[in-house]
């Protein structure tokens, strides 16, 4: 009887503990995540210059605010950096996605964020295209 008792209490306590996405993303609702976007030569002067995003709740001036915001979400996990460089020593095939760059900088998730992005490689252009539409879509799509 004591052994079930104990079972039970160790599952509602697990379940109670559980984080949903939902349940995250009111833990961090009191510390707002805000980055400023930077883009150069994406190929379309609209989506070129600086951008303010602030999320949870959302505000800004970027111009896909919500779905950034959203996008973001989607990609933050516990123990992934959505903005982390390609690893060093990374295979990437050879293939140009234009002049475009970005520089994102501020807080995401409680963590500094000061990341860079290019569209020089295959990696480059695929670490960039997981961030639409934070960073804005390009005419030259990664390779799959």
């Amino acid at each position: 009887m004591l052994i079930r008792r104990l079972a039970l209490t160790a599952t509602a306590l697990t379940c109670a503990l559980t984080v949903t996405p939902e349940a995250f993303g009111d833990v961090r609702h009191g510390q707002q995540d805000r980055l400023t976007v930077t883009v150069a030569e994406s190929g379309d002067g609209a989506t070129e210059g600086t951008y303010e995003l602030y999320c949870h709740p959302t505000a800004g001036d970027h111009p896909r605010a919500e779905q950034a915001c959203d996008g973001l979400d989607e990609l933050t996990t516990w123990g992934k950096d959505p903005f982390a460089p390609v690893p060093s020593g990374t295979r990437c095939t050879m293939q140009y996605g234009g002049p475009a760059s970005a520089h994102v900088r501020g807080r995401w998730a409680g963590r500094p964020v000061d990341a860079h992005f290019n569209r020089e490689n295959g990696c480059e252009m695929k670490r960039w295209d997981a961030l639409v539409p934070l960073l804005p879509r390009t005419g030259m799509r990664a390779p799959s």
